[in-house]
């Protein structure tokens, strides 16, 4: 049962949680997954305080009453019985000052965010196939069948633009400009954004929408369960968890050396191959949909073997 419909919560607090979502779905123009999340979040914090503390209002929230809740976290286990990750629970307190920097704005008298720090995380390497694991992953796919086809489109699609999974799931067949080779996307925060996409990408899809019979409006639809044409085949689009068990599947029939890739491992490997090649950190933000180039810079350390291996080779101290 789900936690919030077994424990009490502040009223009052809650309206205000509602306020927030409110506004981070038309001000600040937040996916409905990201606002999914800050409920989540927010609701945790709801229920724990008016278990705990449920006489005490937002003006006497301190730093005294957030290690509380920290400690709480630290301690809160998830759905399989483990204890949150640090950087889970730093998400959780994320929401938290995103929302009292929300109500200080509208004018509540609350604690200052800028007042609760963040611990550092460890920070973890970043998986990346190289181009030959890629081929690997790729050429793994039986293109004998139309479902082979598929998913070898699907393959070079994720390689070619660095597409996140929900990017590629709602793709439409008439939005690839195949002459182009170019299309638009809507990614996170609802911004839109060019992608472009390689000659084998554009070959395999373009092979791919020949093979098919139909004329579905998705551009990757499923071979398996019931077929229901309605609204112009919007049913047989694949979904996230489908594309992300094509990519597991591809993984264990190559037996690349980075068992655990997975859709993003793609798009990461997209980022440190154009890196590598010598693209800018600036056009490879603007192409991954980064609003933040800090989130783009994390791909700069990857290419510190490459670097190592151009100073050794050409700088004039070494024999």
């Amino acid at each position: 049962m789900d936690e919030k419909n077994i424990q009490p919560v502040n009223t009052e607090l809650n309206n205000l949680i509602n306020e927030f979502l409110e506004y981070l779905e038309i001000e600040k123009n937040c996916s409905k997954l990201t606002i999914r999340d800050y409920r989540h979040y927010l609701e945790i914090f709801n229920i724990w305080l008016t278990k705990n503390l449920p006489q005490m209002s937002l003006k006497e929230l301190d730093l005294a009453t957030v290690r509380k809740y920290r400690v709480f976290l630290a301690n809160r286990e998830d759905a399989k019985g483990m204890t949150l990750m640090r950087v889970t629970q730093n998400y959780y307190v994320i929401a938290l000052r995103s929302f009292l920097r929300f109500l200080i704005k509208n004018d509540h008298v609350t604690l200052e965010p800028s007042k609760i720090d963040l611990p550092k995380t460890e920070s973890r390497s970043l998986k990346v196939l190289t181009k030959e694991q890629v081929d690997r992953l790729i050429i793994a796919c039986d293109t004998s069948k139309e479902e082979g086809i598929r998913d070898r489109a699907i393959l070079e699609l994720l390689f070619s633009t660095g597409l996140r999974v929900s990017e590629l799931v709602s793709l439409n067949r008439e939005q690839i400009d195949f002459q182009k080779r170019e299309f638009e996307v809507i990614g996170k925060g609802r911004h839109s954004r060019l992608v472009f996409v390689s000659d084998h990408a554009a070959d395999w899809v373009g092979r791919y929408l020949k093979e098919r019979k139909e004329n579905y409006k998705p551009l990757f639809i499923r071979y398996s369960g019931k077929i229901i044409e309605e609204n112009n085949g919007e049913k047989m689009r694949l979904t996230v968890r489908s594309i992300q068990r094509i990519v597991k599947k591809y993984v264990r029939i190559s037996r690349v050396s980075v068992t655990d890739a997975s859709v993003h491992t793609l798009r990461h490997s997209f980022a440190t191959d154009l890196l590598s090649n010598g693209a800018d950190i600036r056009s490879i933000q603007e192409m991954l949909g980064h609003k933040n180039i800090a989130t783009t810079q994390i791909y700069t350390h990857v290419t510190n073997k490459q670097l190592r291996d151009v100073h050794k080779s050409f700088h004039s101290g070494n024999r």
